[in-house]
C-alpha cells in the first residue's frame, strides 16, 4: 500500500466514528470515565465485571443510586457534590450499561438486575441502606424493596418505571425492528444519542457540555450496544406481558416511599404518577414543572435538597 494511502487512515477511522461506526475500547473508557483516580473501582459479580463508586461519608448512612437505560453511574454525579457531606453514597453502572457492560453468558433478566443489586452490597458488606432509582433503576429499587425488605430503609423513585407504557419510546421500540440485532451493535451515529438526550430533558438548554460525549462515548464500550438490544427487548417483553400484577405489587411496598417526577416527562408520562399514588398509601410526591425524565440530572441541586429533606424526614 502507498505510503499516503496509510496517511488517509486515521482521518477515515475517525469519520467513521463520527458516523457511528466502531466500538471503542475499555481501556481507553476506563482511562476517561472509571479510573481510579475518580473513585471507580470494579468487582466480578455473577458473570459481569460491575464499575462502581463507593464516596461520601463513610460513618454516615448509605444511600444507593442506580441509574436507568442508555446511562451510566455519571448520571448522579451532581447528587453526589450535594449529598456526599450527609450520606455514604454507592453508586454503579447496571448490567448492560457504562462500563459493567455485559455479561460472559449474554443473559439478562429483571431478576438478575435485582440479584446483582443485592450482591453488590453484600461485597460492600452494606446490610441496610436508602435505595433511590430512576427508569429502569426504579424498577430495580422497588423490586430489590420486595424481595429484601429488611435492607432498605427508604425508597426514592424517580421517573420510575413499573406500570405498563401506552406509547414505548422509540428507542426502545426500535429494538423490535428486523434486523435490529444487525445493525444497532455495528452502527449508531451519535446524532441519535443527542436526541435520545434531548427528549428525556425539559429543556435541552440544561444539557452541560460533555454530557453528549460521555453517553456516546459508553454506548461505544464493546458489547454494550447488542447488550442495549437484548435490554430493550426484554423490556418490550416485561411492557406487554408482565406489568399486569404492578399495582398488587406495588402495594405491598413497605419503606416510606418519595416519588419524583418531571412534568415534561417523554419517555414515562407524567399520568404514571396517579397509578403509584393509588396503589401506595403514604406515598410523598414531588414534580418538577418544565423538567424531563431525568431531574436528578437536569436539577440536581433542587432533586438533591427535596431528596435529602425526605431521608431527613
Amino acid at each position: 500500500m502507498p505510503a499516503s494511502a496509510y496517511s488517509l487512515l486515521p482521518p477515515v477511522a475517525s469519520g467513521l466514528s463520527r458516523l457511528g461506526f466502531g466500538a471503542l475500547s475499555l481501556e481507553r473508557l476506563k482511562a476517561r470515565y472509571g479510573s481510579a483516580e475518580s473513585g471507580s473501582r470494579f468487582v466480578a459479580l455473577d458473570g459481569f465485571e460491575v464499575h462502581y463508586r463507593d464516596e461520601g461519608s463513610r460513618d454516615k448512612p448509605v444511600l444507593v443510586l442506580i441509574h436507568g437505560v442508555v446511562s451510566s453511574l455519571h448520571t448522579w454525579d451532581g447528587w453526589v457534590a450535594e449529598l456526599a457531606p450527609h450520606y455514604r453514597l454507592v453508586r454503579f453502572d447496571l448490567p448492560g450499561f457504562g462500563l459493567t457492560g455485559a455479561p460472559r453468558d449474554g443473559g439478562y433478566s429483571a431478576e438478575r438486575l435485582v440479584r446483582v443489586l443485592g450482591l453488590l452490597l453484600d461485597h460492600l458488606g452494606i446490610r441496610r441502606a436508602h435505595i433511590a432509582g430512576n427508569s429502569l433503576g426504579g424498577h430495580v429499587a422497588w423490586n430489590f424493596a420486595l424481595q429484601a425488605p429488611q435492607r432498605v430503609d427508604k425508597l426514592l423513585l424517580i421517573d420510575s418505571a413499573g406500570y405498563p407504557m401506552k406509547k414505548v419510546p422509540w428507542m426502545i421500540a426500535s429494538a423490535a425492528l428486523p434486523g435490529a440485532h444487525l445493525t444497532i451493535p455495528l452502527w449508531m451515529p451519535r446524532a441519535l444519542i443527542a436526541q435520545g438526550i434531548k427528549e428525556v430533558y425539559g429543556d435541552p438548554e440544561r444539557i452541560a457540555p460533555g454530557v453528549v460525549d460521555r453517553y456516546y462515548d459508553l454506548t461505544r464500550r464493546p458489547g454494550n450496544r447488542r447488550a442495549m438490544v437484548d435490554i430493550f427487548r426484554l423490556l418490550l417483553q416485561v411492557n406487554r406481558d408482565d406489568l399486569h400484577d404492578t399495582p398488587a405489587r406495588v402495594a405491598r411496598i413497605e419503606a416510606p416511599t418519595l416519588l419524583m417526577w418531571g412534568e415534561s416527562d417523554r419517555w414515562i408520562s407524567p399520568r404514571h404518577v396517579d397509578l403509584w399514588r393509588r396503589d401506595l398509601p403514604g406515598l410523598q410526591v414531588i414534580t418538577y414543572e418544565g423538567v424531563g425524565h431525568i431531574p436528578m440530572e437536569e436539577v440536581p441541586e433542587r432533586s438533591a435538597m427535596d431528596a435529602l429533606r425526605f431521608l431527613r424526614g
